[in-house]
């Protein structure tokens, strides 16, 4: 895994790339050859930056991109403070900057920047639907909106060296690699669902028509790895068994690939899998998941990732472990890098 001591670069999901000429009391930001920014550095008491040079670029992109350097450099980070001469009014409008009671004085907070959808997410129509109340299978809920087809999260993972994305089912790409995945004797001793291509078929295609869930392939540098099915809570399975919201989500997950199993593997696509989930529609207050309950593997995996065990309870295929994050939580102790 690379040493982010090391780090020089980063890539951005539009394909350019942030390149970093960094020492301890100064940095300078390029974004595909073009000098972006020059900073002066103060590390302690706290992070503190000046702007030295900004060159013929939008400011709102250059305040952005040293944000995204000094918190990937280094995740135990909580804020950057910028001394700034004229009020940053883009910045603050987005939520990038807030002001301080200094004058001049800004701070961006990490639990504030990983909640701004880009460049991470992509199309998305879930956080500007309006709310409407309707009743589907005797249950209660906001109605849904339209699913996304496509890549709909892309982040290069600096711990990792790797891209993490996730992107919609395609029934005829993937069902193939779906019925491999889910005859494998480890996959199957939990999801229990082996069985023929066109019973796979039958499988995917009941929930691609299905308003509530929204099916994923993650994909390590393109590769795909593994399968994933996002959830509401509060129409699903699920919502007997403790008081979902209305707009909380859940998650079964199956690693396909043997070659991308690990918990450093786990550890990048789990916080890619929920920050994608928070950032689809900010009214999203809680991830939730229900593996098998003697799963654990999976469980201590989760509570590495910040889930706790909220209880136990049966199914009626399964004694499950009910795991359970907070949006405050995560974002509180967001460790993307």
């Amino acid at each position: 895994m690379p040493n982010l001591n090391d780090l020089t670069a980063l890539a951005l999901p539009n394909g350019s790339r942030l390149v970093a000429d960094e020492t301890q009391t100064r940095l300078h930001l390029s974004l595909e050859g073009q000098p972006l920014i020059e900073l002066r550095l103060t590390r302690k008491p706290e992070l503190q930056v000046q702007i030295e040079k900004r060159f013929d670029t939008f400011e709102g992109q250059a305040l952005w991109a040293t944000c995204y350097w000094l918190f990937a450099r280094d995740p135990a980070c909580q804020q950057v403070i910028f001394q700034l001469q004229q009020s940053p009014t883009d910045a603050l409008s987005s939520g990038l900057l807030i002001p301080t009671e200094t004058v001049g004085q800004y701070r961006c907070e990490r639990t504030m920047f990983w909640q701004l959808p880009q460049p991470w997410q992509g199309e998305s129509l879930a956080a500007s639907y309006p709310p409407r109340m309707v009743i589907s299978g005797g249950k209660r809920h906001p109605l849904r909106p339209i699913k996304p087809r496509g890549e709909v999260y892309r982040r290069f993972d600096a711990r990792l060296g790797a891209w993490i994305s996730l992107r919609t089912v395609d029934i005829d790409l993937d069902l193939a690699r779906f019925n491999r995945w889910q005859n494998s004797p480890r996959v199957a001793s939990f999801w229990q669902e082996e069985g023929s291509l066109e019973q796979h078929r039958e499988y995917l295609s009941k929930l691609e028509a299905d308003p509530h869930t929204v099916t994923l392939i993650g994909c390590f540098d393109d590769q795909p790895f593994a399968y994933f099915e996002a959830y509401w809570a509060k129409e699903d399975r699920i919502a007997p068994f403790y008081d979902a919201g209305d707009y909380d989500r859940g998650i079964h997950m199956l690693v396909g690939e043997e070659n991308h199993r690990g918990p450093h593997k786990v550890a990048s696509w789990l916080s890619a899998l929920t920050h994608y989930l928070f950032l689809d529609d900010p009214r999203t207050q809680r991830v939730v998941a229900e593996p098998r309950a003697d799963n654990a593997k999976m469980i201590g995996y989760m509570q590495n990732q910040g889930y706790h065990c909220e209880k136990e309870f049966d199914f009626p295929h399964k004694r499950a472990a009910l795991m359970m994050l907070g949006r405050e939580r995560f974002f509180d102790r967001c460790a993307l890098a």
